[in-house]
């Protein structure tokens, strides 16, 4: 069973080709990133960032 911090909330394709190529591949690995890194990605929009925020949340997590 993979747990929802094993993989990548549901963002737009750009904003996740844009994580992978950048090395994060599950939201586990998104844990206490620098938004503003995240924000310079191409791909990456203010929308999927917020998602990216609300998921890490539901686990008691967050953004840098």
């Amino acid at each position: 069973m993979t747990s929802a911090l094993d993989t990548l909330p549901k963002i737009s394709a750009p904003a996740t080709r844009a994580l992978h190529h950048a090395g994060y591949s599950t939201l586990r690995d998104l844990a206490g990133v620098s938004r503003a890194e995240l924000a310079k990605l191409h791909g990456m929009g203010p929308k999927a960032l917020g998602i990216i925020q609300n998921s890490l949340e539901e686990h008691n997590l967050s953004l840098g």
